[in-house]
């Protein structure tokens, strides 16, 4: 289903395209996801293919997309790539927010998925390895000290509402506070508590934004690899947890996508 822009349509339209999409099946996922550590296992249970065709998304850019065919879903997968000069994945809000925006652009998807490994907080509950379905996703670091510009920065939204993901998988739920920092300062850290976020990421109140401005639904699966306020340093804790937390995640993710199929948004 071809997707206007949101200048194109005003609010009772984007209504009307909503409904319209929460009664039909879901066919087409899109799958935003950082780290090609998170993404080859995803890639791989899928079976999904690389695309050699460069012409989906701008010249130049590193962006990878794999795409299949899953059950009843056609299935994209797009990792950022890695950076042009240092070589590591693309990691922060500005990939992701370009990504997806492309993405959305190209691929008209039905649902976002946006997977991947996240820090957790222990004084909500958050342990390593624990996969959360997010509720609601906001910033933490765009601090506008300016009436109106303060929540403008938050930018804080929810995720579509999946209670009966939520019910027949027994995933945990919590709120996402997003940021460009793997580290938390204090002021991160105020914010962080105002979010009364469980977990905490670098993309996904970047894709949520976009996703808003296009009226395409998205949920946020974020899985646990570092405690942010334990005892041990959050880098060195990250890379130990990396492998076996993004197995969690993406069983994970594989079975929120088995039980997608053949359903449609309003059933979710």
């Amino acid at each position: 289903m071809a997707m206007a822009r949101p200048e194109e349509i005003g609010a009772e339209a984007v209504k009307e395209l909503a409904t319209e999409r929460s009664g039909a099946p879901i066919t087409n996922i899109l799958i935003i996801i950082a780290m090609q550590t998170e993404a080859i296992p995803l890639v791989n249970k899928f079976q999904l293919s690389e695309d050699t065709d460069q012409s989906l998304f701008p010249k130049g850019v590193p962006w990878v997309r794999y795409h299949g065919t899953y059950k009843d879903l056609h299935v994209n997968l797009i990792w950022p790539g890695k950076d042009l000069v240092f070589g590591v994945d693309s990691v922060g809000t500005v990939s992701a927010s370009l990504v997806t925006y492309s993405s959305i652009q190209a691929l008209k998807p039905d649902l976002i998925i946006n997977a991947g490994t996240a820090g957790g907080f222990r004084a909500k509950g958050a342990c390593v390895g624990d996969v959360y379905l997010v509720s609601d996703v906001a910033f933490h670091d765009r601090r506008i000290p300016i009436p109106v510009f303060d929540m403008y920065g938050i930018g804080a939204r929810q995720a579509l509402f999946t209670p009966n993901i939520i019910k027949e998988l027994n995933l945990k739920v919590g709120k996402l506070s997003t940021g460009d920092s793997l580290d938390m300062t204090p002021q991160d850290e105020a914010s962080i508590l105002a979010n009364d976020a469980t977990v905490k990421d670098m993309e996904g109140a970047a894709v949520a934004y976009v996703a808003d401005l296009f009226s395409v639904p998205a949920i946020f699966i974020k899985a646990v690899t570092d405690i942010v306020d334990g005892e041990k340093p959050t880098a060195e804790e990250f890379i130990k947890n990396l492998l076996a937390v993004t197995a969690a995640l993406d069983k994970a993710v594989s079975q929120v996508i088995d039980f997608i199929s053949a359903k449609c948004l309003s059933h979710l």
